[in-house]
């Protein structure tokens, strides 16, 4: 009688502890093939690499070439170093195969934090299932990301760094808190330099859509072409076409003024800046 107690004990014992199993779900690790680009610089450094792929992880190599050209474009817009862009979506999401990037295409562990109202999944990081971002694809991400720093004043700083100063950027991502990592910086600058990041810093975007057209100085508008259609902008009185390395900081300084008076003259929420831009200088 007794061993017959023990045994249905044992067994009810081992169904209970099944029963508190904590069971994770695993998401398909997709192929991810290298892929050519329409930009025939960016398609050339992909070659190159691919000749070095004895020695490099070829999946980092068909990370590169998927997203190399949203990164270029990104940069082209917002100012951020390619590389920069490139280096944190491949260590943040693990080549596209951490857990969260699979199941929120979120390639840069950008946490939800006050104000997001978008989609989003809980996932452990620092603590146990915090709130991150959710996108519906991986080029979302990428320009929210973009967004990320360029909206927020204590990655400011960084604007003022060439394009191609990638290592004060990646310096200044950990200076700024973006991640807790004391090793950051030198994990960024690690790939860069493996897998000459930089080289695509030095890469042109694709064409500008807008044409300037020349100032009709009796009728004094701008006259822009927009496929096929010609559309008319009041010239300003003082003004500052924005040139590769400009900042609204240096501007300010060039014309004895500050960032907050430039901001309000021309409506800026933000740092940031386009090249070809014109601003309001007086």
């Amino acid at each position: 009688m007794n061993k017959l107690l023990s045994t249905i004990f044992i067994t009810v014992l081992l169904v209970s502890c099944g029963s508190k199993k904590k069971v994770t779900e695993r998401i398909p690790v997709p192929v991810l093939p290298i892929i050519t680009t329409s930009n025939k610089d960016i398609n050339k450094e992909i070659e190159n690499l691919q000749m070095r792929s004895d020695q490099l992880d070829r999946r980092t190599i068909a990370y590169i070439s998927n997203y190399a050209e949203i990164a270029v474009d990104e940069m082209k817009r917002y100012h951020i170093p390619a590389s920069i862009t490139l280096a944190q979506g491949i260590l943040e999401s693990g080549n596209g195969l951490s857990q969260l990037a699979l199941k929120s295409n979120n390639h840069f562990g950008v946490k939800c934090h006050n104000g997001w109202k978008g989609d989003f999944v809980r996932h452990d990081d620092d603590k146990d299932q915090e709130c991150f971002r959710k996108y519906e694809k991986v080029s979302t991400s990428y320009r929210d990301h973009s967004k990320f720093l360029a909206e927020r004043s204590r990655y400011s700083f960084l604007f003022d760094y060439e394009k191609t100063d990638y290592k004060s950027w990646a310096k200044g991502l950990k200076k700024a808190g973006y991640a807790t990592d004391k090793k950051y910086p030198e994990k960024l600058l690690k790939l860069i330099e493996l897998y000459n990041l930089d080289n695509f810093d030095k890469i042109d975007a694709a064409k500008k859509r807008f044409k300037k057209k020349k100032v009709d100085f009796v009728n004094p508008v701008v006259k822009v072409e927009e496929k096929n259609k010609t559309v008319e902008v009041e010239v300003l009185n003082k003004t500052h076409t924005v040139r590769k390395g400009d900042t609204l900081y240096s501007i300010s300084k060039r014309y004895k003024t500050t960032v907050d008076q430039l901001k309000k003259w021309n409506k800026l929420s933000s740092n940031l800046i386009s090249i070809d831009q014109v601003l309001k200088v007086d």
